[in-house]
């Protein structure tokens, strides 16, 4: 039998185990920091000196002090201190000061990337995938040259949101 759950870690209770509240309240403490999770700052490196329990932060690249070793954790603060927990591949938080959404994603905290296949807005799909490129016009004896600049603009526009192929 394992010590801790394959997903998030979270520590089990064996048979006969001495004290199980402890390792039960240790489960709901992390559970509580990541279900809903939220952050209040992305790749930090040095702990908050006033940090209250249930707040959390996403350690940065070269941490120090407490947060040494934890690079790309979350760091929760508890009642009891510090926990730290391994991002997981699609572990999603709300980062408060960029209000926004955080995905782990390819060994990385991806700030509000969204990935889907449709967008729906009072359940009308307003964007779907990329359709393939339209030519800019060219050609013709008699040329508007402003309607021609305002079609131009908006193949531009459509090619830099990446609605349609350049």
């Amino acid at each position: 039998m394992t010590d801790e759950t394959s997903r998030l870690s979270l520590p089990l209770l064996h048979i006969a185990q001495a004290q199980k509240e402890m390792t039960h309240n240790e489960a709901l403490t992390l559970i509580d920091l990541l279900l809903h999770g939220c952050v209040e700052g992305v790749a930090q490196d040095t702990p908050p000196a006033a940090a209250q329990p249930g707040q959390c932060w996403i350690v940065g690249a070269a941490p120090g002090g407490i947060w040494a070793g934890k690079a790309g954790q979350v760091a929760g603060m508890t009642d009891g201190g510090w926990r730290f927990v391994m991002p997981r591949e699609g572990m999603s938080l709300w980062w408060v000061g960029g209000e926004t959404m955080l995905v782990f994603r390819g060994g990385a905290w991806r700030p509000g990337e969204v990935r889907a296949t449709k967008i729906l807005i009072d359940g009308i799909g307003v964007v779907g995938p990329q359709r393939g490129a339209i030519a800019a016009p060219t050609g013709g004896g008699v040329r508007d040259e402003e309607a021609r600049a305002a079609l131009d603009a908006i193949l531009a526009a459509l090619r830099g949101h990446g609605l349609i192929a350049a």
